[in-house]
């Protein structure tokens, strides 16, 4: 009996077994069925996935042409090398391998790992631009036991008049961390624009990328293509820019320390913009060595600042041009008015120089602007006021920026009795307002400032905004609160600075081409004697500047010249002006050749 009850125990263990084992074979029959059938496509889309790789088609950078089609700024093909890090074995072996095919150390490849460590293992990274066809070839020759690299053809690109239009263009710059983070486009490695036009118009400019789906072996071999999604090439820029006029603008300032601006007054286009010193963006172009970068930053003479926008300067006697305005407009001085010179004033006690050391004699308006003659605009600013003065200051454009299309631009400096109080904490002095007659003082300007300031005085009172593009967005031309008639005067005075016997400009004068300027010397530092610039440390020299349009009757042209530390405005900065007015013109002065 205990025999048969054994038994049944086991048979029934047997028949629990078997029921379990049906329940088991059910569950994995369902899976399989629940694998193949209901999520087929899913795990078939997933087995694609582990051969196809996505590879990124880089978007053309748009071109940058000058006003006459000149192109300015291209691409070029580039062999970069990138690294699949999800393929690597042993990094420290890859990239020993990698630094003697290129001739590089093992340091350096590492650092260009490590920084971009938070790049997605999946997507490949740059460690190596610009590879020769040599080092091409190295690769290619190591490829299948090393498929983690690839090279891959990207785009660089190419200044063709690099230190002649540096400041304008700017350059590009590799993508920082914040920059990746902030971005869901942007990508390891990339460049972008990062300083001048580049940086500004850098969405237009950089186009759209495209991606490629490629079908891989084992060894990451490409089989063929699956699919592709083409790239769309940046939208290029056309300039308002005239190379020629900025090649002989930026041949002038060679080996000086300056600016020279020249634009259309009737439309604010800007037809050159030279800064000097300058500096070569190609640097940049594929990644710029530690020791230019150190060379271009330690470099005392900052060639990386555009001086036009981004300086700013006392803006001597051109500001003497707002003074009459400002004595004008607000009915302070009659134009028939005159001055005695005799070398320097005495006001509140305190003794001014003309810059003339015998003094100009007796002079009225015109001839106070076209001799430059400081004893006559300290008495403007005793009339005025600082209030009255920086009033008019603010009409003309001055201590605001312009608006052009570049970055960095800095507004300047009009000071006034409440900036003192607010900034300085204590009251204006009367004795400061002498100074800043004559364009000295705290008084600071950029010289783009001055040369739409200047086109004023060539609109006969309208206002334009400056720009390098035709895509810029533009302010409407603005017409300011001063009658056109006070500004004739003051116009004829500056005709007489070029074309009378005794006008301070008479370097720029033309035969064929009348043109109307105003000369300018700031001084560094403040002297109480006359002291040849020479003899001055060259720290411590005039800045020359001459502001300028013609022709008188049409102007067309708006020149402005400032040399930094370069002496007097019309022994340095007025001569730089003739060749630009003369090039500009030169059909008129073939007609009409200088006598």
């Amino acid at each position: 009996m205990q025999l048969k009850r054994h038994r049944g125990e086991l048979a029934r263990r047997m028949q629990l077994l078997h029921r379990g084992g049906l329940v088991l074979l059910g569950i994995i029959a369902f899976g399989y069925w629940q694998v193949q059938v209901i999520d087929g496509s899913i795990y078939r889309e997933r087995a694609d996935h582990n051969r196809l790789r996505k590879l990124a088609i880089e978007a053309p950078r748009g071109l940058i042409l000058d006003r006459h089609g000149t192109p300015l700024v291209e691409n070029v093909p580039s062999y970069r090398l990138e690294l699949d890090r999800t393929r690597v074995s042993d990094l420290g072996a890859s990239l020993r391998l990698a630094a003697r095919l290129l001739g590089e150390t093992e340091e350096a490849l590492r650092d260009q790992v490590e920084a971009q460590r938070r790049v997605p293992l999946f997507r490949p990274i740059p460690i190596a631009e610009d590879l020769s066809l040599t080092q091409v070839s190295r690769f290619a020759v190591v490829q299948l036991e090393h498929p983690e690299f690839e090279v891959r053809i990207s785009q660089h690109r190419l200044y063709r008049y690099a230190h002649q239009t540096a400041h304008l263009l700017g350059y590009l710059g590799e993508v920082n961390e914040d920059e990746l983070r902030d971005s869901s486009y942007l990508r390891s490695g990339d460049l972008i624009g990062r300083k001048g036009l580049e940086r500004v118009y850098e969405s237009r400019l950089r186009g759209t990328r495209g991606e490629q789906v490629v079908v891989v072996d084992s060894r990451g071999q490409v089989i063929e293509e699956y699919d592709r999604e083409p790239s769309s090439a940046g939208t290029g820029l056309n300039l308002t820019l005239d190379l020629e006029l900025q090649q002989e603008a930026s041949r002038l300032l060679q080996d000086r320390v300056g600016t020279l601006v020249a634009l259309d007054p009737r439309s604010g286009a800007v037809l050159a913009m030279a800064s000097s010193p300058s500096f070569d963006p190609n640097l940049f172009s594929r990644g710029i060595a530690v020791d230019d970068w150190r060379n271009l930053i330690e470099n005392p003479k900052d060639p990386l600042q555009n001086r036009v926008v981004q300086n700013t300067y006392p803006p001597g006697s051109v500001f003497k041009l707002v003074m009459a305005a400002a004595a004008l407009a607000t009915g302070k001085v009659d134009p028939s008015e005159s001055f005695f010179c005799g070398g320097y004033s005495v006001i509140y006690d305190h003794r001014y120089r003309c810059w003339k050391r015998g003094g100009h004699g007796r002079v009225d308006l015109r001839g106070a602007i076209e001799g430059s003659c400081n004893v006559y605009f300290h008495q403007m600013g005793v009339r005025l006021g600082i209030d009255e003065i920086a009033r008019h200051a603010r009409l003309f454009g001055l201590g605001r920026k312009t608006g052009i299309d570049l970055s960095g631009e800095r507004g300047g400096l009009v000071p006034d009795s409440r900036w003192s109080q607010e900034r300085r904490g204590t009251p204006w002095y009367a004795g400061e307002t002498i100074s800043v007659a004559t364009g000295q003082g705290p008084l600071l300007v950029t010289p783009l400032q001055i040369a739409t300031m200047t086109a004023v005085f060539a609109n006969r009172g309208l206002w334009v905004q400056p720009h390098l593009s035709t895509a810029a967005r533009i302010a409407a031309p603005q017409r300011l609160d001063i009658a056109p008639a006070i500004l004739d005067q003051i116009r004829d005075g500056m005709w007489a600075v070029v074309n009378e016997k005794e006008g301070t400009g008479r370097a720029v004068h033309l035969e064929g081409v009348e043109v109307a300027g105003k000369t300018g010397t700031a001084q560094v530092v403040q002297q109480a004697t006359w002291t040849k610039n020479d003899d001055l440390a060259p720290d411590q020299r005039d800045h020359a500047w001459f502001a300028s349009f013609a022709p008188y009757d049409d102007p067309q042209l708006v020149v402005v010249v400032f040399v930094e530390h370069g002496g007097g405005g019309s022994s340095v900065a007025a001569p730089l002006a003739k060749p630009i007015y003369e090039k500009y013109f030169e059909a008129d002065l073939e007609d009409h050749p200088p006598g």
